[in-house]
């Protein structure tokens, strides 16, 4: 479907309702300026600029943080003396473990929350926005926490874990989208990918907390960290009452003078911020409305219509790979370490030491991104992760005798750990808020989070049984599996994952609307602004066109 002029003046007058103060010349020329405007911003300019944006988007990414913390308790516990005294079943070489089954169910459990949670907040986000659907999430995880922290047994431990999900669900969504529509082009993949480091960060803290009280015995060695959750919720919610909420949804909403008023926040004031903010909200507009003309609805049914159809299967397959490519190996790696044959104290150390590292890792990526862009960090990184893999699994062969192979598959995890982290974990964040469209961008990612849980669901069931000692006792010779499912998903990368560095969003609309191929995105040229939009081959320009309208 080609877009015409006539299409966009006729709907951009009914939502504006053009007066005499606006024609509808100036109107297109201040969306074409703030989109060349914004291609054209240097990451040190958007840096100066926009701090206030940057310092919002870190601060409900926070939550994230907080979910990354009690995910890791959940597994890290499995491995946990004092925990698996309380919850798991005396072995006959007198340890204390849990059975492969209940560790599938707590984790599994967490997961169907979650689904619960990214349904409602795909629902809520687009009606009464981004703000108010974090602050009742942070009121009811505030009020969950008190189940596992008193829980008489591991069947109370299993409602907690899927209450709990419910708003860790609206956590893996909405912080992601709101940072990809408070900041400009420059800023998008950075603090997107942030969302990423906040996981790490989280799970950083879990096992250095564990690791504390590794010595501890009795209640409280658990105990207390699961009453450490109470520290989040009340700052953050304080936080957010102060945030301002995203102007994309203000002028979906049609609130267009609050998008500016917000805009205007965003920013540092200047003597040009009044006709910047005037230019922003206009491209807003413009890009609402051509979007509008493409996908008259905002159902989760329109996310598998026309082109949002393959926009949808990207996001979600983009997001179902971090499952898909071993990370159950990271997600369980304290407990891998002990089955492999590592002591307690040594399994939370290189526990520590791989969360470290994912922070390395992640922070790295920021630079990477700016030079490689997302499709060949994504394909780089899961070919360089299935060779790592088909590595563990030969030191699973050698003999439980040679200490050299257990150590090396210690080794070749924080190995592993360090490039997801520079590739695959933060750079999903980033692709799937580009890749969907504007006006469904909430359920497409609601959706692709869902497929995430989904496998992340087939994962909690088969890895405890690929490692526990009473199940299949696979240990390191698991690595094959995994390395295998990566290698598909490499192959589809590089069919199917376009490259959406340094694109507008009404850019990467009118890629998907011209059906681009994936492997020619990061070298099309987009004209939006004259008399219909039109895709070329040749260079990506740093900023469109100046052809006259």
């Amino acid at each position: 479907m080609t877009i015409t002029k006539d299409d966009v003046e006729m709907v951009e007058d009914q939502s504006l309702g053009m007066d005499n103060t606006c024609s509808k010349a100036d109107f297109k020329s201040q969306a074409k300026t703030a989109t060349e405007n914004e291609l054209r911003m240097s990451l040190s300019e958007a840096f100066r600029r926009y701090p206030k944006a940057i310092g919002w988007s870190m601060l409900l990414s926070t939550a994230v943080i907080m979910e990354g913390y009690d995910l890791l308790l959940v597994t890290s516990f499995f491995a946990f003396p004092p925990w698996t005294m309380k919850y798991g079943e005396l072995q006959p070489d007198g340890s204390y473990q849990l059975s492969a089954q209940w560790q599938a169910g707590l984790y599994n459990g967490a997961a169907v929350g979650e689904m619960l949670g990214l349904f409602a907040a795909g629902y809520l986000a687009e009606r009464i926005g981004y703000r108010k659907v974090m602050l009742i999430a942070l009121s009811m995880i505030t009020a969950f926490i008190f189940i596992p922290f008193f829980a008489p047994n591991v069947q109370t431990l299993l409602v907690g874990s899927i209450l709990m999900g419910i708003p860790w669900g609206v956590f893996q969504t909405v912080p992601t989208t709101y940072a990809a529509e408070i900041c400009p082009v420059a800023l998008r993949a950075y603090l997107t990918t942030y969302v990423n480091l906040c996981w790490v960060m989280g799970q950083l803290l879990a096992s250095g907390v564990l690791r504390a009280f590794l010595a501890r015995q009795g209640e409280w060695a658990y105990r207390i960290p699961y009453a450490l959750q109470w520290m989040w919720p009340v700052p953050i919610i304080v936080g957010i009452l102060l945030a301002p909420e995203s102007p994309w949804w203000l002028v979906r909403k049609g609130r267009e003078a609050e998008a500016k008023k917000v805009i205007q926040r965003l920013t540092l004031h200047d003597a040009d911020d009044i006709e910047s903010a005037d230019n922003t909200v206009a491209m807003m507009i413009h890009t609402n409305e051509l979007e509008k003309e493409m996908s008259s609805g905002t159902s989760y049914l329109d996310c598998f219509k026309g082109t949002d159809l393959r926009r949808t299967e990207i996001s979600c397959v983009t997001w179902a790979i971090q499952n898909l490519c071993g990370s159950a190996f990271m997600n369980n790696s304290t407990y891998f370490f002990i089955q492999a044959g590592l002591d307690q104290t040594n399994s939370f150390n290189f526990s520590m030491g791989q969360y470290a590292i994912g922070f390395i890792g992640t922070v790295s990526s920021w630079f990477l991104l700016s030079y490689f862009g997302r499709r060949r960090l994504y394909v780089v990184g899961l070919t360089i992760l299935a060779i790592l893999l088909y590595v563990i699994g030969f030191t699973g062969i050698a003999p439980d005798s040679n200490k050299g192979a257990k150590w090396a598959s210690g080794s070749m995890l924080l190995v592993f750990a360090l490039i997801y982290n520079m590739t695959v974990g933060p750079v999903c964040y980033s692709i799937v808020s580009e890749i969907s469209s504007l006006r469904l961008r909430a359920k497409t990612i609601v959706l692709a989070r869902i497929v995430y849980n989904v496998f992340s669901i087939v994962n909690g069931v088969i890895t405890p049984y690929m490692l526990n000692p009473t199940a299949w006792n696979w240990k390191a010779k698991t690595g094959f599996f995994w390395a295998g499912s990566c290698t598909l998903c490499l192959l589809w990368c590089f069919f199917r994952l376009p490259e959406s560095k340094g694109r507008t969003f009404a850019e990467l609309d009118e890629l998907f609307n011209q059906k681009i191929n994936a492997r020619k995105f990061a070298t099309t040229h987009v004209d939006l602004f004259s008399d219909e939009p039109t895709v070329t081959e040749g260079p990506h320009p740093s900023h469109i066109s100046s052809s006259k309208s």
